[in-house]
C-alpha cells in the first residue's frame, strides 16, 4: 500500500494555490516561523548545511530556512510545489522535488537536518513516514516535527468541542474544492475571527486564555485564519497523537534527545542516534 492519500494531496494543491502566503507580512511570517522553530538547534548545524523540507507546501517555512543554510531540498507531492517555486525564485540554494515521503530523492545518512511541519499526520501511516525521513539524516542531525495533538493537555469540555467540530470537518472535507473553500471561509469569518479577537480582549484584561478555543489566533491576521480554516476543515485525512505517542514514535524511528516546545501544539525536535 502506498503511504499517501491522493485526495489529501489534491486538496493541499488546491489550498496552497488559493493561499500562496504572499499576503503575509514579513513580521507575521517571522512570528509564525518562530512558533515552530524556536526549539530548533540552529547552532549545531555545520557550515553550509544541507537539509530537507518534507511537505513544503507553498514554501513559507523554506523562505526563512534557506537563507540560513547551504542547500535546502523542498519535497512536495502536490501542485503546491509550483507555488513554492514561484515564492522562492530569488533563492538560489533551493532544489525542488515532486515526490512523496516514500520517494524522498536523497541518499540515506546524507542530510544535516530535516523538518516536516503539519504533514505526516495527513498520511495513512505516520510512523512509517517519519522513519523514512529519519533514514535520510546523518547521525547526530536534528529533525523538527509537528503533528496534530490529541488535546491530552486540554480539559474535557475542550475535547468535546473539538469532537463536534470534527463532525463538521468530515462532512465538509468530502465536498468539491470550491464548496470546501466557500464553507471554510464562512467558518473563518463567523467562528475563527470573533473567538480569536475575543481571546485577545480577554488577555488584555488579564485573563488566562491558554485554554480558550482558537486563542492561538488572537494576534494573527484574518488571512492566516482563512488559510488554517481551509486546512482544518478541508482535509479528509488527519490523525492526532498524544505527547507520549509522539515521543515514542520518534524514539522508534531512531531519534533521541527529544525536546518538545512549550506551545499549545506538540512541536518536537529529536537527534538521529
Amino acid at each position: 500500500m502506498t503511504n499517501i492519500d491522493s485526495n489529501v494531496v489534491e486538496g493541499f494543491g488546491d489550498e496552497w494555490s488559493r493561499f500562496d502566503q504572499s499576503a503575509l507580512t514579513p513580521e507575521e511570517l517571522e512570528k509564525l516561523f518562530d512558533n515552530y522553530f524556536n526549539i530548533f538547534p540552529w547552532e549545531t548545524l555545520p557550515t553550509e548545511a544541507v537539509g530537507f523540507d518534507l511537505g513544503c507546501g507553498s514554501g513559507r517555512w523554506a523562505k526563512l530556512v534557506a537563507p540560513r543554510v547551504g542547500k535546502l531540498h523542498l519535497i512536495e507531492p502536490s501542485e503546491a510545489l509550483e507555488v513554492a517555486k514561484r515564492n522562492l525564485k530569488e533563492l538560489t540554494n533551493c532544489e525542488f522535488h515532486r515526490a512523496s515521503v516514500e520517494e524522498i530523492p536523497l541518499n540515506d545518512d546524507s542530510a544535516d537536518f530535516g523538518y516536516s511541519l503539519g504533514v505526516l499526520h495527513h498520511i495513512p501511516d505516520t510512523e512509517a513516514g517519519l522513519k523514512l525521513c529519519v533514514e535520510k539524516l546523518k547521525p547526530g542531525a536534528p529533525f523538527l516535527l509537528y503533528l496534530y495533538y490529541r488535546f491530552d493537555n486540554r480539559p474535557a469540555w475542550f475535547r468535546a468541542i473539538w469532537k463536534i467540530s470534527d463532525l463538521f470537518r468530515r462532512a465538509i472535507s468530502i465536498l468539491p474544492h470550491s464548496l470546501r473553500f466557500f464553507v471554510s471561509q464562512i467558518i473563518a469569518g463567523l467562528v475563527y475571527f470573533p473567538l480569536a479577537r475575543f481571546a485577545l480582549v480577554l488577555e488584555k484584561l488579564g485573563v488566562d486564555v491558554s485554554s480558550f478555543p482558537l486563542s492561538q489566533y488572537r494576534e494573527t491576521s484574518f488571512y492566516t485564519m482563512r488559510t488554517d480554516a481551509l486546512d482544518r476543515f478541508g482535509t479528509r485525512l488527519e490523525q492526532r497523537f498524544t505527547k507520549k505517542e509522539i515521543e515514542e514514535m520518534m524514539v522508534r524511528s531512531g531519534l533521541t534527545n527529544i525536546k518538545f516546545s512549550e506551545t499549545s501544539f506538540w512541536t518536537a525536535v529529536g537527534i538521529k542516534s
